[in-house]
């Protein structure tokens, strides 16, 4: 049995000191990965996880033997804060859940809710004065949850957006990696009172709903009809909320910087945008004629994928490349990792929306690129964002010119890989 490979020497050392100081996590595991491989065990102390990276183990974990890994690990606070919902549930009663909130989300539906999204986008954007600066990470959000509330749960978040702002960044907080991976089981402190008024905010809105429950055409209309128990449907609701909305602000976010800082790109985007939309609202049918945007929008996912750790916990002994996997042990893969592996993408660090083209597409070798992960539960939300990230940002461009007032940004692995201290820009408006 070959034994994983750890990280040493100088290597190891800034494995460890990234633990103390964030900032260097993502910059540690490329260091151990360009140095030992795609697989190796991660040199925390207490947290036995090992480290897949490339096509063949996300094969594995999300097709092949998607069967021997589970999702849900009874210790992790994202199964705390979820308890039973959808994301962190294996097996039949996965199946069941996914099978009730699929109906919401499938594509026939969204056609639907494209007004609400630039809608609620023109909401935020018309506080933005010209030459401002912005921080396009809280903008964003605010955006995101506007657009999730308004088409999944039927509800103006407006008046909730400042009483639950501090609520929302809390609990995602709640999840984020942090120390508690080396103490698992014991309660993290500090988090109560966030946890109680967002349910107090769910529960509400469940009894609000069903008192006036009328024709269901939205997610949460779906879910009481279905039978769900109160309880049951907070936690399916507080999924959506929270996996719903940050992942589409990481991407937006991170699209808006990437923009920001590449002024050519920018432009050829203006330029699809005025001949697609001129100046009315875009329409689902518009979608599809934006192609450079589509790039743009997959090479954003690439280099800063919003779900960018999946992790599994093995359910049965498993063998993979001549390593051997005992139950119970953690498995991680890195979207990330792959999504920069150097021997499936030239130039990884670019920012080169080009890669995406047909013909490079077809040229790509499968599970080189999973920003929505893939097989059987691939994110059930997939093409909700794809649809939500077009509308949202060509929206935008449709009015502003958007300039990088050169403050650093980095990548921060919190609940999603998001930019960190923010996306600072500067919004020119394109006509007077």
């Amino acid at each position: 049995m070959k034994l994983f490979p750890t990280p040493s020497g100088d290597v190891a050392w800034r494995a460890l000191r990234a633990l103390v100081n964030e900032r260097q996590v993502l910059s540690a595991l490329e260091s151990i990965h360009d140095d030992l491989g795609d697989v190796f065990q991660l040199p925390l102390p207490g947290f036995n996880a090992v480290m897949l990276v490339g096509p063949e183990a996300n094969r594995l974990l999300l097709v092949e033997d998607r069967e021997s890994f589970l999702w849900r690990a009874e210790q992790d606070p994202v199964t705390r804060l979820l308890r039973h919902g959808v994301l962190v549930e294996d097996g039949e009663m996965h199946d069941t859940l996914r099978h009730e909130l699929n109906p919401a989300l499938h594509r026939k539906m969204i056609e639907g809710y494209v007004e609400a999204m630039w809608r609620c986008t023109d909401q935020v954007a018309d506080q933005w004065r010209d030459a401002s600066h912005v921080d396009m990470l809280v903008e964003m959000r605010k955006i995101a949850l506007l657009i999730l509330t308004k088409t999944l749960f039927r509800e103006d978040f407006t008046p909730k957006i400042k009483p639950l702002w501090q609520t929302i960044l809390r609990t995602l907080q709640y999840i984020s990696p942090g120390l508690w991976l080396l103490w698992r089981g014991v309660p993290r402190p500090g988090y109560r009172r966030a946890l109680q008024q967002m349910d107090a905010y769910l529960y509400q809105l469940i009894a609000v709903r069903r008192a006036a429950l009328g024709e269901p055409s939205d997610l949460l209309g779906g879910l009481i009809v279905s039978g769900m128990s109160d309880s049951l449907i907070r936690d399916q609701l507080l999924t959506m909320l929270i996996a719903g909305h940050d992942t589409s602000t990481a991407l937006l976010a991170w699209a808006t910087h990437l923009l920001s800082t590449h002024g050519e790109i920018q432009d050829a985007l203006h330029a699809e945008v005025d001949d697609v939309l001129d100046s009315r609202v875009p329409t689902l049918a518009d979608v599809n004629q934006l192609s450079y945007l589509d790039r743009v929008i997959k090479e954003s996912l690439r280099l800063y994928p919003p779900i960018h750790l999946g992790s599994r916990i093995a359910a049965r002994e498993v063998e993979f490349q001549g390593y051997t996997f005992p139950p119970g042990a953690r498995v991680l893969y890195s979207i990330y990792l792959s999504h920069r592996h150097k021997a499936y993408w030239p130039d990884p660090q670019r920012f080169d929306p080009d890669r995406f083209t047909s013909q490079n597409s077809r040229q790509r070798l499968p599970y080189t690129y999973l920003p929505f992960g893939g097989g059987p539960r691939n994110c059930i939300g997939t093409a909700f964002a794809q649809v939500e990230a077009k509308i949202v940002l060509a929206r935008i461009l449709q009015t502003f010119e958007l300039n990088s007032v050169g403050k650093h940004v980095r990548p921060r692995m919190g609940a999603t890989l998001e930019p960190h201290p923010g996306v600072f820009v500067e919004m020119r408006r394109r006509h007077a």
